[in-house]
């Protein structure tokens, strides 16, 4: 029996070498490999003997010979194969342990482009696909994780079809995931991100118990280990949509820095905001905006949840709480429901991915781009169009509404009063419905609006919407602009004394 091993990640595999020498193996190597091998003491063949030619071209061509793939490939139980592998003096190699040239690495830590071109590994993938294809003969090993099992297979007779089958499925997304990075980096370089294919890779992290609805199958898949790194079950089973729900109400609760947000969310959209001194006041207020829908909702906390404050969400039945931290006191009050699930992300505020790409389903494709974000200084630098001048409150509210709008469906609306949403209207079809209903949703909830800021993610085509603001007291507006009817809108908002402001950027969420 032979074993190939030739890895970029060398974790363990002296002693995983060390183990199949022991079950007879031999071992075959390649360049930095075999020479930390040979220097552990291990009896290990140069792979070059085997060619029968050396490594050249700064070790490009190492492997790509018939004496290695003719090893690989040829079929164990065909009598033809077998006597070709004989005439041609090709040994069977029985075991490939291959992971790839860090491609990944050496983009992240260079721009030069003559490094990163000899990081792309042509010999292993042409070795792993050639294990991968003839699983039903050879074991393909590509993840140091699997070591340990792989011998234990080896050792108590479970080296199966079956067990080398999910070794070659295993293989396969190993280098298709390999290549798609490679050919969408160069996509990135050299055609701003589109090229003619597109790849999206995620590694799973977990089965949800099923869909959005109970027919249905799901799965949770992340990129680059965020949700293993940034993501911790304390309580409960994250299902499909609890996943959706999270990711809205993390967006908002945290993209105030370090402050003290909370955010409250339904399906998917805000029912709830508010940045106070502390977690506790911020929850309180939060609720207020509208504590019926937050029944069975999504609570995202920037900072860590104590007793205190579980204790005051333990009054109503929630859903989902996810925080950067919560503490063992705070569980233990929590575990007094039955049916709410927690999650932490293991640092003293919410992290979020800021994946660079967005996507989404459509019937027969998906349509990508680049992810939206608003910049730190947006609001700041939004153009006064007003004779009113906003005080620095109504700015902070003006901030706060400006971003909780560009992070809730279109066409929203939102009203923040001293730090705190006290309105929102979202995914209507008419700008001017979604502020009428806001305004009567809190008219509902006993909120008094007036004084409160007002953002809209785009602009206000006609004056109505300025209007009516103007009736509920509203002192302070910020959107877009880019209406043909500007003119208008500013004009309602001198006569009304709102002050008014473009940030001349429209953030639609569909």
């Amino acid at each position: 029996m032979r074993a190939l091993i030739s890895v970029s990640d060398k974790s363990g595999v002296e002693n995983f070498a060390k183990e199949l020498e022991k079950l007879g193996y031999e071992i075959i190597s390649t360049g930095g490999t075999y020479k930390r091998l040979k220097e552990a003491g291990i009896k290990v063949v140069e792979a070059s003997e085997v060619t029968k030619f050396p490594e050249c071209f700064e070790g490009r061509v190492k492997t790509l010979n018939p004496f290695i793939h003719g090893g690989i490939l040829h079929k164990r139980n065909d009598k033809n194969h077998i006597a070709q592998a004989k005439e041609l003096n090709v040994q069977g190699i029985d075991l490939v342990c291959v992971n790839l040239y860090p491609f990944k690495a050496t983009i992240e830590k260079t721009d030069d482009f003559d490094e990163i071109i000899e990081n792309i590994d042509i010999g292993g993938p042409a070795m792993v696909r050639s294990a991968a294809k003839n699983f039903n003969d050879v074991i393909i090993v590509t993840d140091v994780v699997d070591y340990d099992n792989i011998l234990n297979a080896l050792k108590n007779g479970k080296n199966s079809v079956e067990f080398r089958r999910n070794l070659m499925i295993k293989a396969f997304e190993h280098t298709a995931a390999y290549d798609s990075m490679i050919a969408n980096y160069m996509n990135k370089r050299f055609n701003e991100g589109f090229g003619e294919k597109q790849f999206i890779v995620g590694e799973k992290v977990m089965n949800t118990r099923y869909g959005e609805n109970p027919h249905q199958k799901g799965a949770l898949y992340q990129f680059d280990k965020h949700f293993s790194e940034n993501f911790k079950t304390l309580k409960g089973e994250a299902s499909f949509n609890n996943l959706n729900d999270l990711n809205g109400a993390v967006k908002i609760a945290s993209a105030f820095g370090a402050e003290n947000a909370v955010c409250i969310s339904k399906h998917g959209n805000p029912c709830g905001f508010a940045m106070k001194k502390t977690l506790l006041e911020s929850y309180k207020e939060a609720l207020k905006c509208d504590p019926v829908s937050a029944f069975g909702g999504v609570v995202a906390v920037n900072g860590v949840v104590d007793k205190e404050l579980a204790t005051k969400m333990n009054e109503i039945f929630l859903e989902v709480v996810i925080a950067g931290k919560i503490t063992a006191e705070a569980q233990a009050v929590f575990a007094k429901k039955k049916r709410i699930k927690l999650f932490e992300v293991g640092s003293e505020k919410l992290i979020l991915a800021n994946d660079p790409y967005d996507f989404k389903h459509i019937d027969g494709g998906f349509v990508y781009q680049q992810s939206d974000k608003v910049g730190a200084d947006e609001v700041q630098n939004a153009e006064l169009k007003s004779t009113r001048t906003a005080t620095n409150q109504e700015l902070k509210d003006l901030e706060i509404a400006y971003k909780v709008a560009s992070l809730t469906k279109s066409n929203c609306v939102v009203y923040v009063k001293n730090s705190a949403m006290v309105a929102v209207g979202m995914g209507m079809t008419s700008r001017v419905d979604a502020a009428r209903c806001a305004l009567r949703k809190a008219k509902e909830m006993g909120l008094d609006v007036k004084g409160s800021a007002l953002a809209s993610e785009a602009f206000f085509p006609f004056r109505d919407s300025i209007d009516s603001a103007a009736e509920a007291g509203i002192k302070a507006i910020i959107e877009p602009g880019g209406s043909i009817r500007d003119d208008e809108v500013i004009e309602a908002s001198n006569e009304a004394g709102i002050a008014l402001y473009f940030s001349g950027i429209r953030h639609f969420l569909h």
